[in-house]
This record gives structure tokens, sequence and C-alpha cells, in this order.
């Protein structure tokens, strides 16, 4: 039997703090909750530790991954909240959980982690305090659902929803992901056809040009020129092409490192025609489910905004949020500051409102969550639909203007030649 340290509330309100013992976590939430207390947090007392050659051993143990470079990946942390979840709601204690994923893993950093989780729990933390030394493969929304859940004793259901919310969120990604990749694989290919032209065939006709002396049209010379600048240039074009994307990205995380920058950079985003609809009609899911999933998790309002703001990803909303945030706390309410910073349609705002006036703002919001989340994939289908002919059009005019460049020279030529023949 261990000893649990706990703060309750009772039926009067008031809070109570004292020890209980209990075999496991559930069993000392059960029996403060048969004492008519509500647990908000329950906590192993700490008991002495180890020392001498047992410490050391232990230390030996320790694996090196969990402290390494890189994240672990959204797909395996979401496999892991699934089974994680489906083994506690078969009512296994959480330690064994561990180690029986622990397992199942194949070896790397979430192997490492969940091995230091389950050491830090069989040492008397709860799983919120073990995971949150893990920022690498838990995130702050994860460990605050997950001691919601310890607190609430309703732990396998806040995993279930957890482990929903990550996979709704894997769908529509797979799905964005999925309809940019035959538009991006076009262009790829289509651009290096054109790039070989330029470098290889465009000199060719140029040194034929050459050789008739003939005076070259316009759009012949300014062709020409573009080849010479791809193969002749200081740095050649070809390189400085072949390196745009990489100085593009590189100049995007050195805006993205200061919150002005982001700020500035999401607006832009927003203020793009189709694109900036999509990225905001995503954003206001994002925002939405995450929020109306800690809140149904029984996170407390003002911690759940600020938990919202962190990870929302963008940076218009996140400021949208601190007002929102400020306003709760000074005894107002969401919908009205969420109106004024106009990052949201009016039905966001009014089903925010209703969900406040009735007390089911969490299931408003996992609505609107629902709802944006079809219209981005909506729009994101219409985007590839009208991408698949604008592409086919922009590659006939670029490779029709090529063609034409290099033959109005020629017909100039057999022009000249039957003249004199004649």
């Amino acid at each position: 039997m261990a000893t649990y340290l706990y703060e309750a509330m009772n039926a009067a309100g008031q809070e109570v703090k004292a020890e209980i013992e209990a075999a496991s976590t559930e069993e000392a939430i059960s029996r403060i909750r048969e004492q008519g207390l509500f647990p908000t947090k329950v906590k192993a007392k700490a008991g002495k530790k180890k020392t001498g050659s047992a410490e050391v051993a232990k230390a030996g143990k320790r694996p090196a991954g969990a402290g390494g470079f890189g994240k672990v990946s959204s797909k395996r942390l979401t496999q892991f909240t699934r089974q994680l979840a489906t083994l506690q709601d078969a009512g296994l204690p959480i330690l064994r959980s561990l180690r029986i994923l622990e397992q199942q893993q194949k070896p790397g950093l979430l192997r490492n982690v969940i091995q230091e989780v389950g050491e830090d729990v069989e040492g008397g933390a709860t799983l919120s305090e073990a995971m949150a030394k893990h920022p690498k493969a838990f995130d702050r929304l994860y460990t605050k659902m997950v001691a919601a859940g310890e607190a609430g004793g309703v732990l396998e259901t806040i995993l279930e929803r957890l482990a929903e919310f990550m996979e709704k969120a894997q769908r529509l990604k797979r799905k964005v992901v999925g309809a940019m990749v035959y538009p991006a694989a076009v262009l790829t290919f289509a651009g290096g056809i054109v790039l070989f032209i330029m470098i290889f065939v465009v000199p060719k006709f140029e040194q034929i040009f050459r050789d008739f002396g003939t005076t070259l049209p316009g759009p012949t010379q300014a062709l020409i020129n573009i080849s010479n600048w791809l193969v002749k240039g200081t740095p050649p074009g070809w390189l400085v092409i072949i390196s745009l994307p990489f100085i593009v990205m590189m100049a995007l995380k050195l805006i993205k490192m200061s919150e002005t920058g982001r700020y500035f950079l999401d607006m832009i985003i927003m203020k793009i025609p189709i694109l900036g609809s999509i990225t905001q009609k995503n954003s206001v899911a994002r925002f939405t489910r995450t929020l109306g999933t800690l809140i149904n998790a029984g996170v407390p309002i003002l911690e759940a905004i600020n938990i919202t703001k962190d990870t929302t990803g963008n940076e218009v909303f996140s400021r949208a949020l601190v007002g929102v945030h400020d306003s709760i706390r000074e005894g107002e309410s969401f919908a009205e500051p969420l109106r004024a910073s106009r990052v949201a349609d009016s039905l966001v705002v009014n089903m925010v409102d209703v969900g406040e006036e009735t007390g089911e703002l969490d299931k408003m919001l996992m609505k609107v969550a629902d709802n944006y989340d079809e219209e981005v994939e909506t729009m994101v289908g219409s985007l590839v639909s009208l991408l698949e002919p604008v592409l086919v059009i922009f590659l006939g005019l670029i490779v029709g203007s090529i063609v034409v460049a290099l033959f109005l020279p020629m017909v100039k030529l057999i022009g000249s030649v039957t003249g004199g023949a004649n």
C-alpha cells in the first residue's frame, strides 16, 4: 500500500488536504470519492530516494535517446494514445500499460520516453507530471488533458477523447497534403523539363542562328539571354533557381522566430485569395476543437484558453484569444472580444454566444470544428480541381512561347531563302 497526498473539494465547496493509503492512484481516487469529496489533485507521497548501488544501477538503465534530438512524430504519438486509452479502458494499471506499450515500440525516441515515464510513475509521480518532462513527445495540451483526467478519475475517457482529437487532426492533414501532392509533382516535373530545354536545347539553336548571321527577333533574343544567364551567369541561374526554395524556407524560419514576424506572416497568408480562406477556416477548426476538448475534459476555462493560445499555430488567432482571456477574467463574455477581433465568421461567434447562454460551450465549439473541417476539405478539393486546368494552361503557354521564340528566326530564314531564289 502506498500513501497518497490529495487535494479535494467537499460538498460545501471548501478545500480539503489530507493523506490516504491505497494500492494505486485509481483506488485512491475511488476512496476519496466514497468520502463525499471531489478530488482535484492526487499524488503519491514521495518516499526515500534510492542510494548506493541501486541508484547507480537505475541510472545505468536510463536511455540516452529521450534527451536526444528530434521529436516524436504525430502519427506514432496518436497510435500510442489510442493504445493507452484501450488498455486503460480494459482496467489495466497505468504502469503495466506503459510497460506493455514500451515493449511494442520500435527502438527510438518514443520508446525511450515511455520507459522514462514508466520509471517516474513507478517512483511516485503522476502520469501527467512524468509526461510533462518530455515536451518533445507530449506538448502542453496533452499533459494538461491527462492531468484533468487523473484529477477527475476519468483518465481512460480523457485519453479516448485525446486520441479522437489527434486522429481527426491527422486525417485532415493527410487529406490536405495528399491533395497538394499532384500539383507539386506536376510543377516539379514540368519545371525540370523547361530547365533542361533552356540549358541544353536553346544554346544549340543559338549556335545555328549565329552561323546564319541573321538578326534575331525580340522574343528569341530574350529567350537566348535567359538561357545564357542559366548557364553562364554568376552565379549560374540554374543554381539560383534550385537554391531559391531553400532560401525562402530559411527566410520564413527567421521571420517566424519573432512574435511580430509570425503575426505579419500569418496576416499576409490570410489575405491571399482562396489560400487565405482555407488557412483561416483551418485555424478556426483547430482552435475550436482544441478549446472544446479541453473544456469538455474539465480544464478551467482560463487555463484552457491559454493552452489553446499556445497551440493554435496562428499568431493572429493567438492574439485574439489573449483578448478573450482578458475579457473572461474580468467577468465578461467569450463572444464579444471574439467578434471584435474579426478573425472568425459571425456564425462562429453566434454559436459561441449560444454555447455560453446554454452552458454547452464545449459542444458548440466541437460542432464548429466539425463544420469547418468539412469546409476545409471541400475547399481543398475544389482548389485542386481548379489547379489542374490552370497548370495545363500555364505550362502550355510556357512551352508554346519557347517553341514560337525558337522558330521565328527559322521562318525569317526560310522567307529570305525563298525570296532570294525567286
